[in-house]
């Protein structure tokens, strides 16, 4: 029981939801208060809304939910990939996002990890190709008829783009994040995945997970970070950048 409220607590800090919890509490005092105060209406207006409130908990929290539901069936996402294709992954992967941002071209690039992203995968253009730097250099291209979707990596493989996220609901993220961010945000809200942002106004990569967005990533960081999504360790041999 104490393992489930840990991650509750936790799931709720990642999401904002904090403040909601914190309105109800707030209203369970009124509710109190309006008992000892005699006040009839405003008691019975509390009445009504505390005799719904499974309904309007399931409302409030119906992505925290869905996340948390989304865990069951969840897959492996480098199933049958040895580990030296996943350091080639790790190559490709950084010098393609690297190229993006020097190149100014914004990018939403998805890694899925255990929970499935066919839903996402579904409104999206279905691909199966091999990862490589030049195929996701060609996919953002401003001419491209996909450029302003997601790229869905799944087994190691570029195997949608074009696909929609969802925004992020979240009142406490940063009103100067634009639209690719906020989507970025709002899948890794809903699911376990990483996803890299790449931005055109500021040439900048961030990477988000459970919601959360680290900025200004540079060429060692984002091999870093795919090498820790991964787990595989990076030799020093392998951190200069070609």
């Amino acid at each position: 029981m104490w393992f489930v409220v840990y991650r509750v607590l936790i799931l709720s800090k990642r999401s904002g939801a904090v403040q909601i919890l914190s309105g109800i509490g707030f209203l369970a005092i009124a509710y109190l208060l309006s008992i000892w105060l005699e006040l009839v209406t405003f008691n019975w207006l509390l009445e009504k809304f505390f005799s719904n409130l499974f309904l309007i908990t399931v409302i409030l929290f119906q992505g925290e939910i869905r996340r948390a539901l989304a865990q069951i069936g969840s897959n492996p996402f480098l199933s049958g990939v040895t580990l030296g294709e996943e350091a080639h992954i790790i190559d490709e992967l950084a010098k393609g996002v690297m190229q993006l941002a020097q190149k100014g071209c914004g990018a939403l690039i998805v890694i899925e990890r255990e929970i499935d992203l066919e839903y996402f995968i579904e409104m999206g253009t279905e691909m199966d190709a091999t990862l490589k730097s030049e195929t996701l250099y060609s996919i953002f291209q401003p001419h491209s008829p996909i450029h302003d979707g997601a790229v869905i990596i799944r087994g190691g493989r570029i195997y949608a783009a074009g696909c929609f996220l969802p925004l992020s609901k979240n009142p406490l993220l940063d009103k100067n994040l634009g639209t690719r961010h906020r989507a970025a945000v709002g899948l890794t809200e809903e699911t376990d995945a990483y996803v890299f942002v790449v931005s055109e106004e500021s040439n900048n990569v961030g990477i988000v997970h459970s919601g959360q967005l680290e900025p200004d990533l540079d060429h060692a960081q984002i091999r870093q970070a795919i090498s820790d999504i991964f787990k595989i360790k990076i030799r020093s041999s392998d951190r200069s950048f070609a």
